[in-house]
């Protein structure tokens, strides 16, 4: 009988081991492509550029000269009531919070009721979401809040728009809405939606 080797002493087999290293195919749905981008539901195109920074300036400049005439009238009726300006810190301080007050209603008004500003409306100007689509109230909100930021910081949430990379200001970048240009294909089809509610009226 054959001695029995101890399993230390034992001769080892090689045993072939073997790697696949072909790649599988990965089979993704074009609809859940990561470079797909849903398209709004109007035949209006989804995106619009953004207004040039000589329009959205003007339009700040109309709607600043209405707000320094409201102010101005303002101040005159105060003084027909009996009203006296006392060149003081404290007169001065009144001032500077009336007139920011008069600012965060005048942008306010027009946020909430989703209409663009008189300077907009007279330089063909409104206002769209980052996705091209109407903007909700939500960021209607966060866009009075941010001309609210804007002017409080003396202008520079305006002025931001010479450095920012799309020209855009802080309102615009806090909630995701900027202006752009009317164009003949939007007023169009405003005009067609309306002249459709008043056939179906």
């Amino acid at each position: 009988m054959p001695a029995v080797q101890p399993w230390h002493l034992r001769p080892k087999r090689a045993e072939r081991v073997e790697i696949d290293i072909s790649q599988p195919a990965f089979d993704f749905p074009e609809s859940h492509s990561h470079n797909a981008r849903p398209l709004a539901s109007s035949h209006i195109a989804p995106f619009f550029p953004v207004a040039s920074l000589a329009q959205r300036w003007r339009a700040g400049l109309l709607d600043a000269a209405l707000l320094l005439l409201a102010f101005g009238c303002f101040w005159a009726l105060f003084s027909t009531l009996g009203g006296q300006f006392i060149p003081t810190k404290f007169g001065a301080a009144v001032t500077v919070v009336t007139l920011m007050l008069l600012y965060t209603q005048y942008f306010a008004l027009f946020c909430c009721l989703g209409s663009p500003t008189p300077g907009m409306m007279l330089c063909h100007l409104r206002v769209v979401a980052f996705d091209g689509n109407e903007p909700t109230s939500r960021q209607l909100l966060w866009r009075s809040f941010g001309y609210l930021v804007s002017g409080g910081t003396l202008a520079l949430g305006f002025l931001w728009s010479l450095w920012d990379e799309d020209h855009l200001t802080w309102q615009d970048r806090i909630s995701q809405t900027y202006l752009t240009a009317v164009t003949d294909e939007v007023s169009g089809h405003a005009a067609a939606k309306a002249s459709g509610y008043t056939r179906n009226a």
